[in-house]
């Protein structure tokens, strides 16, 4: 019986523990997101407008990105509501082609209405090669538009990499 009770502590000591560890992981996702809009909006105060009226927003505070001939690239952020923070995402990407180097950067997506959000949050959501991100600059947003139902912007933060390849980002979604 002792053992039994022994076995039932450590195990809901362990469990408490790994939660507060991914809680503690998700507070800092939180506040480096929360890090990066400022950053954009910076960048770019026009951008405000977007933040203020999509329908939601994902920022990934940090994605890596690095390759030679074939480049993968990766990074978690937080999907925003009604500027509350909803849940994590993952993305993931993979190119082929000329490249050589790596960087880091962040990226926000913006959701223009709930059907695209609602897309995202149903995992039903990449991008192909067509889509592309507007480079977060003074006055950039003035003309950036939504290409079905989304609308990208990267700020690069370190790292230089030359390109010119083709590949997809593919996106995961939980709720908190």
């Amino acid at each position: 019986m002792k053992k039994h009770v022994l076995l039932t502590i450590l195990f809901t000591l362990t469990l408490t523990v790994l939660f507060a560890q991914k809680e503690e992981k998700t507070d800092k996702l939180i506040k480096d997101s929360n890090s990066s809009k400022n950053a954009f909006l910076k960048a770019d105060p026009e951008m405000a407008g977007f933040f203020d009226r999509s329908a939601g927003y994902v920022i990934f505070p940090n994605v890596g990105k690095g390759g030679l001939g074939v480049g993968a690239a990766s990074g978690n952020g937080i999907l925003f509501e009604k500027g509350n923070a909803v849940g994590r995402a993952k993305m993931t990407q993979v190119t082929i082609g000329f490249q050589a180097g790596g960087q880091a950067y962040q990226e926000v997506i913006f959701f223009e209405d709930q059907r695209a959000l609602e897309r995202f949050k149903d995992n039903k959501f990449e991008f192909s090669a067509q889509v592309s991100a507007v480079a977060a600059a003074s006055g950039a947003s003035a003309d950036a538009k939504y290409d079905d139902g989304v609308l990208v912007f990267t700020l690069p933060k370190k790292g230089l990499m030359y390109e010119a390849s083709v590949g997809g980002q593919k996106f995961s979604y939980t709720s908190f």
